[in-house]
């Protein structure tokens, strides 16, 4: 198991195209809708908006970068590497924990980078909120290596790659991640599977409270809802990656 994860490791740190990708447009937005706006030094429960902006990104670029765990998977399955791994001693979900421990070293790239700038600029939080929402950040991450997985495992082509990150481009719009929702709109939210790792990475800034679109007042996101919508993806992904990975294990 611990040659497998470090071939995977040096696969990763190789593909410079997708690093660029995962690190400079999450950090890019970030700059331009949490420093140079304005309403970034206002105040919102723990620190400013600055801050929050910033979880966001963070949030979307470390799920950004662990679905490029899902076309590896996608590779690997058309080349029959799932079915050479089956004649190992290696179970699947030992090959599923290799699959989801690369991607939390991806996720941690973005999160690094993009919390440095806030540092560096004008994100303001209290200390503890700085480690519990990063930590909160790498977790939720670890939810979406197994949505790569689970992508990847259904093409068998390196169109996973293109399916599975512009969904999560779609996740963000309706996750509350990119723009404040309200309405209907933020009940639809509830249901998305950004959602919840989004607004539990927030939390310890916002003291369970979101802003809503055209409007000054917050907005309360009880703690049991945050909690129902990630462990209901959490199983979802993680029951389907694992019947995914056995069935591309199959001689076809």
């Amino acid at each position: 198991m611990g040659t497998y994860f470090t071939l995977e490791l040096r696969r990763v740190l190789r593909d410079p195209f997708s690093l660029f990708f995962t690190l400079g447009i999450p950090a890019f937005m970030f700059v331009i809708f949490g420093i140079t706006m304005e309403y970034g030094d206002f105040d919102i429960g723990n620190g400013n908006v600055s801050a929050y902006i910033m979880i966001n990104m963070a949030a979307y670029g470390a799920v950004t970068a662990t679905t490029g765990v899902g076309g590896l998977a996608a590779i690997e399955r058309m080349q029959g590497w799932g079915r050479q791994l089956g004649l190992t001693p290696m179970p699947d979900s030992r090959f599923i924990a290799v699959k989801v421990a690369i991607g939390v070293i991806q996720a941690a790239l973005p999160v690094t980078l993009i919390y440095a700038i806030g540092f560096f600029t004008n994100a303001k939080a209290l200390w503890w909120v700085w480690a519990s929402s990063a930590a909160l950040v790498l977790l939720g991450a670890m939810l979406f290596s197994l949505y790569g997985l689970t992508v990847g495992s259904l093409f068998k082509s390196e169109n996973a790659v293109g399916v599975s990150s512009g969904l999560v481009v779609i996740f963000g719009f309706l996750g509350n991640v990119f723009v404040p929702l309200g309405g209907w709109m933020l009940t639809l939210a509830k249901f998305t599977p950004l959602y919840g790792i989004a607004a539990l990475a927030r939390r310890p800034l916002t003291e369970g409270y979101t802003v809503a679109m055209n409007s000054d007042a917050l907005i309360e996101e009880p703690l049991w809802q945050i909690l129902a919508n990630v462990g209901v993806w959490v199983t979802i992904f993680a029951v389907t990656s694992v019947l995914l990975v056995r069935k591309g294990r199959e001689r076809q």
